[in-house]
């Protein structure tokens, strides 16, 4: 019995000491763990309360190039989705469409709609960036009027900053607080700002940036320049507005040649069923159909390469 008792005595300790050490490896885990969210958190990375789905395909897409392409372009979009979640309701998205031209139309228009899926999925991202970086155009007139009257007051530009982050709304005030707290982190307001126009790139942008980063590293009228910009922003702003009333129908028009193109195609197969099954099960029919709508794209292209007007 004495020989058993030491052995097990020296067994419960050693249990004893592993599981102290196994709690304080959990307890400094999740201590780092909260320390990360807080670092990412203060540098503007996009962390919400809510439970991230698909978190090991985020973690392995996140290490590959197009999903780092991904984060970034759904960075710019303001939109509240991971890598991983963009790219299973992409894949859902496209099997849908696969499924529903096939069963609609003919088997053949199958793959072209998980085309046409993919490619909708990338103009939506580019008009959802296009629309918050003209929202963040449409704030730039009174960004610049906050700015000019903390600097008239007395405030450095890092303070100026941070007080227009809490004044200005969405996008503007969502993305100035990303540059404020990259500046409470020690970053260069030449760093913050660039970068600031690198997410949102625009003429209007540019101008701003170039004006403060100047004003801040060499001195000078700063409050004159941002009144004077203010004035120029509020011009610019009015005849991007009456360009994009003038140009309206012209874009109307660009959608609507791909939708009667599409329709056309409905409307055959509905008045005589299984028309489109009958004409892409040859290599001609197959042929003119991707000639017929390769026309209806590069008009689609033509048409919105024409309406394009930079101001």
């Amino acid at each position: 019995m004495d020989n058993l008792a030491l052995p097990t005595i020296g067994v419960t300790l050693l249990a004893g000491v592993l599981a102290v050490a196994g709690i304080h490896a959990y307890a400094s885990g999740r201590a780092q763990r909260q320390e990360l969210i807080d670092r990412l958190a203060l540098t503007g990375q996009p962390v919400s309360g809510r439970h991230r789905r698909f978190a090991g395909l985020d973690r392995r897409l996140r290490r590959t190039g197009p999903g780092q392409r991904i984060e970034r372009k759904l960075t710019t979009t303001g939109l509240d989705l991971t890598p991983g979640e963009f790219l299973v309701y992409l894949v859902a998205v496209v099997a849908a469409l696969w499924l529903l031209a096939s069963s609609v139309l003919a088997p053949f228009f199958g793959p072209l709609a998980g085309l046409l899926g993919v490619w909708g999925a990338n103009a939506f991202l580019n008009w959802q960036r296009n629309r918050r970086i003209e929202a963040f155009i449409g704030q730039l007139p009174e960004l610049s009027r906050v700015l000019a009257n903390a600097t008239r007051a007395g405030l450095a530009l890092r303070t100026a900053l941070g007080m227009a982050a809490d004044e200005l709304d969405a996008p503007a005030g969502d993305e100035l607080r990303r540059v404020a707290d990259q500046l409470a982190l020690g970053r260069s307001v030449d760093e913050a700002l660039d970068e600031l126009a690198d997410r949102l790139p625009s003429r209007e942008l540019v101008v701003l940036v170039t004006t403060l980063v100047l004003s801040n590293r060499a001195g000078g009228a700063v409050v004159s320049s941002l009144q004077n910009l203010t004035r120029t922003l509020e011009e610019r702003k009015e005849t991007r507005r009456e360009v994009r009333t003038q140009l309206s129908q012209v874009n109307v028009t660009a959608y609507a040649v791909p939708a009667i193109g599409l329709g056309a195609m409905l409307l055959i197969n509905a008045i005589e069923p299984g028309a489109l099954d009958r004409v892409t099960g040859s290599f001609p029919g197959q042929v003119a159909v991707l000639v017929s709508l390769g026309l209806y794209v590069l008009g689609f292209i033509a048409i919105r390469r024409i309406s394009r007007i930079d101001v």
